[in-house]
C-alpha cells in the first residue's frame, strides 16, 4: 500500500511550531501522573517521583521529527551531478513509534534513487529517514513519507523505499506474535514503470529481516 503525499504538502507539515502547542509540560507530566493512578500506582513513591518528567523528555525526545523541517535538515547538501546510476543506502536503522498504542516500531529502511541531474549527501538519506520516523505514525505513511520527499528534493528518475519492521503493538500486546514482520513499499518514476529496475533495486536488498 502506497499513499500519496504531495511535495508540497512534505514542506508545509515538516515542521510544526511548538508554540501552537496548546499544552505546557506541566500539563503534560500531570497527564503521566494521571496514567499513573489510572494504573493503580502511586506516583509520589520514590521511583515513580520523577517518571512524569522522564516519560514527557522521552516522548518529546521521540517525536522530535515534528519540528524539523527539510530545508533545516539538508543544510544544501543537495549536488548537481552528472550521474545515472542507482544510488542505494539499505539497513538505515529505524525507530519509530505507533500512532495507535504509542508503542515502539523497530525496523530498517532501504531507499534508492536514480538521479537526474542532483545527488543528495549520503547521511541525508539516514536523516530523512530518521525526522519522519520521530513522529506518531502508521508504517505505510512512513514509507511513502520518505519516498515522496526524495522525489520532491531531487526530481529523480524514480525512487523507492522498502521499510521492514517489526511492530511492538503486535509483539507486547493484542496477538502476541514475536518474529512477525511488516514490509511496505514506495515505487516512483522508473521503479514502478520498469520491471528490470525494481528487480535490480529488490535484488540488491535482499535478505532475511533481523533487527538487533
Amino acid at each position: 500500500m502506497t499513499l500519496s503525499i504531495s511535495p508540497d504538502d512534505i514542506r508545509k507539515q515538516s515542521i510544526r511550531k511548538e508554540s501552537q502547542s496548546p499544552v505546557s509540560e506541566a500539563d503534560m507530566q500531570q497527564a503521566v501522573r494521571t496514567l499513573l493512578l489510572g494504573m493503580g500506582e502511586d506516583p509520589d513513591r520514590e521511583g515513580l517521583r520523577d517518571t512524569p518528567k522522564r516519560v514527557v523528555k522521552a516522548l518529546k525526545f521521540l517525536t522530535s521529527g515534528y519540528h524539523q523541517s527539510l530545508d533545516e535538515l539538508l543544510n544544501g547538501a543537495v549536488f548537481h551531478e552528472n550521474t545515472s546510476e542507482m544510488v542505494l543506502v539499505r539497513d538505515i536503522d529505524l525507530f519509530s513509534s505507533c500512532e495507535h498504542h504509542i508503542l515502539p516500531i523497530l525496523g530498517r529502511a532501504h531507499v534508492a534513487y536514480i538521479p537526474n541531474g542532483k545527488v543528495i549527501g549520503l547521511s541525508k538519506i539516514a536523516r530523512i529517514c530518521e525526522m519522519y520516523a520521530r513522529r506518531l505514525q502508521v508504517q505505510e505513511r512512513l514509507t511513502a513519507q520518505i519516498a515522496d520527499a526524495i522525489q520532491g528534493l531531487l526530481k529523480p528518475q524514480g525512487v523507492a523505499v522498502v521499510v521492514e519492521a517489526t511492530h511492538m503493538c503486535m509483539v507486547m500486546r493484542g496477538v502476541q506474535k514475536q518474529g512477525s514482520w511488516t514490509v511496505t513499499s514506495s515505487m516512483q518514476g522508473v521503479f514502478a514503470d520498469d520491471a528490470k529496475t525494481r528487480q535490480e533495486f529488490m535484488n540488491l536488498i535482499r535478505h532475511n529481516p533481523s533487527f538487533h
